[in-house]
């Protein structure tokens, strides 16, 4: 299989202001047409390290993919990089330097000399339009490798990479195609899971297995060869299915959907409607339900009961409930549910309450205590959990789990 690396090139990148997406898309285009990613760079406007990563870039792989360092000023150092590591001369394309004129030109502007350095082209390099910007994009070619010099901006070079490289990629892949299938698991811990799959999935070397814990679930990613696209789905639809088999209900999603969306897709289908009454989690829940387009057909809307006093008075909780029980409590928990579910008239009414810190526990009730409710017209029910984490941790994992106690409920 052929290997590829990308490096992504701007100082910008290397601070907390900007990220590098680019890198996400042409990954994903690469592994379409069965060539593997194997490593990432962000280097900074800095020449010595840049042509240090190209020469370790080219030692390695067979395709090499730049982005950014294509525009006229002093930082912009790609062209003059790329062409030292690969001993060009940099020319001056004058074709291309009249496209640049014209394109200022056209909008009323002067040229300012520095933009030239946008024609400056490798000898031998084979340049690629670029229509939405002034700087086109470079491919060469190289001990039998494939550079491509990108710019910066994913308007400009994601259709240039489709118009002018996808070919390319598609002859040098000789027919290898990748397929991936996504497995998420909610309610499992990642050892225990692993120690559920892990007979499975040794027996395996294609696909090949990973297992990513994020922040309240684990995803199982599995990756596929063959020589056809169909192949490769099958490959990993085989070792899917036998993981899902052994898992049971802790898998909620085998194409990547995330929890709102499998919510949201069971509770249209059965024309429910639900509710949300949140203290902690201060609307988390219901801002998670809405991110998925079309949520009107099924949420009904949401009270956020931060003090207790308007759980009293937005949720009806008897106040001598929650002095009684704490407003941290199953009682208390099953009281909002109810409340938001007779105030909206929603089929399902989701209440979450806790202590998502860094103060406020107590011996009884600690940082990390949530209860969350469900309410529906045959039964109200609690679940209390201790949830390990920060303040942002403990929020999000409870709002994870009051999403899971609803699928649990209504949607296996």
């Amino acid at each position: 299989m052929l290997r590829a690396e990308i490096i992504a090139i701007g100082s910008e990148l290397l601070t907390p202001f900007r990220t590098d997406t680019n890198s996400l898309w042409l990954t994903e285009r690469l592994n379409s047409v069965g060539i593997e990613v194997q490593l990432k760079t962000v280097v900074g406007d800095d020449e010595a390290i840049l042509e240090e990563s190209v020469r370790d870039a080219m030692r390695r792989s067979e395709v090499i993919i730049s982005t950014g360092g294509l525009g006229p000023t002093e930082d912009d150092i790609t062209r003059k990089v790329f062409a030292r590591v690969t001993g060009r001369q940099l020319t001056l394309d004058y074709e291309v330097l009249a496209g640049i004129r014209e394109r200022f030109s056209s909008r009323g502007f002067q040229m300012t000399p520095n933009n030239e350095r946008q024609a400056l082209i490798p000898q031998g390099g084979k340049v690629l339009p670029n229509p939405n910007g002034t700087a086109p994009g470079i491919k060469l070619e190289q001990d039998n490798k494939l550079i491509v010099l990108l710019p910066g901006p994913p308007r400009e070079n994601q259709p240039m990479f489709d118009n002018f490289v996808m070919a390319d990629l598609e002859r040098m892949s000789r027919g290898v195609r990748i397929a991936r299938r996504v497995l998420k698991v909610t309610g499992l811990g990642e050892s225990a899971l692993d120690e559920m799959i892990a007979p499975i999935y040794k027996e395996y070397s294609n696909p090949s297995t990973t297992i990513l814990f994020t922040d309240s679930e684990i995803e199982i990613h599995l990756t596929a060869t063959a020589e056809t696209a169909a192949r490769a789905e099958e490959i990993a639809g085989e070792l899917a299915d036998k993981l899902e088999g052994k898992l049971g209900y802790y898998v909620y999603s085998t194409l990547g959907e995330s929890l709102e969306e499998v919510i949201g897709h069971r509770l249209r289908l059965k024309q429910f409607t639900i509710a949300t009454a949140e203290s902690c989690t201060g609307g988390l829940v219901a801002e998670r339900i809405t991110q998925v387009p079309g949520s009107s057909d099924y949420f009904v809307g949401s009270v956020v009961s931060y003090t207790n006093d308007a759980k009293s008075n937005l949720l009806d909780v008897p106040a001598e409930m929650i002095e009684r029980n704490g407003a941290v409590s199953g009682e208390v928990a099953e009281a909002m549910a109810r409340g938001v579910r007779a105030r909206t008239g929603a089929t399902i009414g989701l209440s979450v309450t806790g202590t998502a810190g860094p103060s406020g526990g107590t011996d009884a009730v600690p940082v990390g205590t949530v209860y969350i409710g469900l309410a529906d017209d045959v039964v109200t029910s609690n679940r209390r959990l201790t949830v390990p984490g920060d303040r942002h941790l403990i929020r999000w994992r409870a709002s994870t789990a009051a999403l899971e106690m609803v699928r649990r409920r209504y949607l296996l």
